[in-house]
């Protein structure tokens, strides 16, 4: 299955390919080989970056999950103005292999969208949380806030976010993507435990990354 979200790029990819496969046919065999295998490659990359499986979120109510797949690169005690003292960051970072459709972490309603342009370094530096091109989502329920930012990585750097201020959103509902190398923040309010930890990796509206404290008592 692949996502509406990348639609306009497949199918771009597909037409460049073809017309590079058509050239090459008045080409030597060498590099008519060359040529055809490059478009394939190109293809199958495609299409797998674009790739959006179907997830089910784990019935475990109170639990944030992942918004993203990838590998958790930073976890750290933040100051947040949304989410208050003694929050949490948690970076998760997607490498091109990774799906890159991004999930919602936890019911609630979507209270700001603030997107700020900025650099393009590499996603998994720590720095581009703070000076890349980014979208940050603001969410509240009855219980909790959190933050949650796309951020904008080396290469295509486009953020796709189909979401607006005053929507109602569901737990592990798709939301948008990043295209080509990126990594998605979630800054986590005191009060829950984290689930994972730097070097564990993440599966986007499944793994469940933090719990409240008070269900972990109870458990």
């Amino acid at each position: 299955m692949l996502t509406p979200y990348g639609y306009s790029t497949v199918f771009k990819t597909l037409a460049l390919c073809a017309l590079i496969a058509a050239a090459a046919a008045v080409l030597p065999t060498g590099v008519q080989l060359t040529a055809w295998t490059l478009a394939v490659v190109a293809i199958v990359f495609t299409l797998m970056f674009f790739r959006d499986p179907e997830r089910l979120p784990p019935d475990e109510k109170g639990a944030l999950l992942a918004p993203a797949d990838g590998r958790v690169v930073l976890v750290k005690k933040v100051d947040h103005p949304y989410t208050g003292k003694n929050s949490q960051l948690l970076s998760i970072f997607m490498s091109p292999f990774n799906v890159h459709v991004n999930r919602i972490p936890m019911d609630g309603t979507v209270t700001a969208l603030d997107y700020h342009p900025g650099k393009f370094l590499m996603a998994f530096d720590p720095m581009s949380t703070e000076q890349n091109e980014r979208m940050s989502i603001s969410l509240e329920n009855d219980s909790h806030r959190l933050v949650f930012t796309q951020v904008s990585g080396f290469l295509i750097r486009r953020i796709v976010c189909d979401l607006a201020t005053g929507t109602s959103v569901h737990r592990g509902t798709r939301f948008g993507m990043i295209k080509f190398g990126s990594r998605v923040d979630l800054v986590i309010p005191h009060g829950f435990e984290l689930s994972v930890r730097e070097g564990d990796h993440t599966r986007g509206g499944v793994t469940i990354v933090a719990r409240p404290d008070s269900q972990k008592k109870l458990g």
